[in-house]
């Protein structure tokens, strides 16, 4: 892949990020590597947006994102700046990668083997082995074509994908239909199809409106591997934090952003404190309809609420957050419990949307890996379950869930947790629109529907304003701690684009 395009154009200019998520991060990295005059505002009181951390009595929770995946991407990304991960943190491969309780008693796990895995899927389907084996080296191409020529590469109009170079790329991409339909032609056991796709959980959305080039998903789990980095997600953010003082990033916490205020060359950014930071140049990681809707006077929006209103948002979340005495085997690291049959979880999400009664979910116990992160003799467990983003979050709703949820984790995996917990803590989708200023609550941004993906996402620079700039995942290319990365290398780019 090459290397970002030249940014040289942006030295000595002043740039004011607002928001301290990945890509935000990203940006100004990018930015102070060649000479910018780089403030990052953050409203939070810690960098790394979703990727915050909650310590409570000795235990120390991901509060967002917590899957290491596509390590080529963190390389790069580091390998811009003449580093590399281990500079900042380690890494361990996980094995197995997750375990799935499936709600009929039957789980399986899926390992860093792929004979292993080969043979596990031929244990449920005749010749679904070999099907395997053609899957995942469709998933590789789509992998590395869409890697090289769509994600690295912003591609912002009709006209940008009629070049005859592009059609070449494409031709051999799963570009047409859901990723169900994808699925559909590999395997025909429910649980395989589960299988190949519980990571669109990740890219918020559903195997019925999620692009089959999302396939590619398959190569980053089953050929590219999980990993965990030293100090969970935290300490990745801890990484690039570092990385950017090094380059001379001026970091800002607990500065909540009111207003933004000129035009290119003559930027004030107001803080609801009063402080107010010029610059030539700003760039917002935070919630793109928060920044046009709440931030910028009506006649510097390109979308109007109905605009806003109209998008599909990737899911909330309910997430609890549990200290608990003892172990609780059989728990992996990541596991996931998903119904036999999944469809009427996701139409609560998107289609209905309501709290799910039978809920498909996700139980993250780093305590398997790190010791850190729990007292001795405790583990550290979060429970994520995926609900449609707005719905009305209420204190008696939470105790109702949570009490739902914990049923289901005995039912399902015969871990009994209630008589142990000794630290709680839940977050929802309040939470999510008060500390994320999150539109609906959602816990990741715009999904990745059909209609929501590549030059169908808002643009990193802003048809209305010169000089403001957008990253993070409600852009190109998206949802996902990897994707934020990039994103904010291609909001770079726009701006030197224009700065030439």
């Amino acid at each position: 892949m090459d290397s970002p395009a030249d940014l040289r154009s942006l030295a000595d200019a002043d740039v004011t990020v607002i928001g301290g998520g990945f890509g935000g991060l990203s940006t100004a990295c990018y930015l102070a590597d060649v000479g910018a005059n780089v403030t990052l505002l953050e409203k939070n009181d810690q960098l790394g947006g979703r990727a915050s951390r909650l310590e409570v009595d000795g235990f120390r929770f991901d509060m967002g994102p917590s899957w290491y995946l596509m390590p080529d991407v963190f390389e790069r990304f580091f390998g811009h700046f003449d580093h590399e991960p281990s500079d900042y943190y380690d890494l361990t491969r996980l094995d197995p990668h997750y375990r799935i309780f499936f709600k009929d008693n039957d789980s399986v796990d899926m390992v860093p083997d792929r004979e292993r895995n080969k043979e596990i899927f031929e244990s449920y389907e005749p010749g679904a082995g070999e099907r395997f084996e053609d899957y995942l080296e469709k998933s590789r191409e789509n992998y590395e074509i869409g890697m090289e020529h769509f994600v690295y590469e912003d591609r912002t109009s009709l006209s940008d994908y009629l070049d005859w170079n592009v059609a070449r790329h494409a031709r051999g991409l799963s570009l047409l239909g859901s990723m169900q339909d994808h699925v559909e032609k590999y395997f025909d056991h429910p649980k395989l199809q589960q299988i190949m796709q519980y990571t669109l959980v990740f890219l918020g959305g559903a195997p019925n409106n999620t692009p089959a080039l999302y396939n590619l998903m398959s190569h980053v789990d089953f050929n590219m591997g999980v990993y965990y980095p030293e100090g969970g997600l935290g300490g990745v953010v801890d990484g690039i934090v570092d990385l950017g003082e090094e380059l001379g990033v001026d970091f800002r916490t607990d500065t909540p952003v009111s207003e933004i205020r000129g035009r290119e060359g003559a930027f004030v950014t107001r803080t609801e404190d009063g402080q107010e930071f010029y610059s030539d140049s700003v760039v917002s990681n935070a919630d793109y309809r928060h920044t046009e809707m709440e931030l910028l006077p009506p006649e510097k929006r390109q979308y109007d609420a109905d605009y806003w209103e109209s998008r599909t948002y990737a899911p909330s979340a309910f997430l609890l957050y549990l200290g608990v005495e003892g172990d609780v085997d059989p728990l992996e690291h990541h596991t996931l419990i998903l119904p036999t049959d999944w469809d009427d979880h996701f139409e609560r999400i998107f289609e209905d949307p309501s709290w799910p009664k039978d809920p498909a979910y996700y139980l993250c116990v780093p305590s398997e890996t790190d010791d850190s992160v729990a007292p001795d003799g405790h583990s550290n467990l979060f429970a994520l379950v995926p609900i449609a983003a707005g719905l009305e979050d209420t204190p008696e709703r939470r105790e109702q869930f949570r009490d739902l949820v914990l049923d289901d984790i005995e039912a399902n995996t015969g871990v009994d947790l209630r008589d142990r917990i000794v630290v709680e803590e839940s977050f929802c989708v309040n939470d999510f629109a008060d500390r994320y200023n999150s539109t609906k609550g959602t816990a990741l941004g715009l999904a990745h529907t059909l209609r929501q993906t590549a030059l169908f996402r808002p643009p990193h620079h802003s048809s209305a304003v010169d000089g403001l700039y957008f990253t993070g995942a409600f852009t190109t290319p998206g949802i996902g701690v990897p994707m934020c990365l990039i994103s904010g290398q291609l909001t770079a780019e726009a701006m030197a684009e224009r700065a030439t």
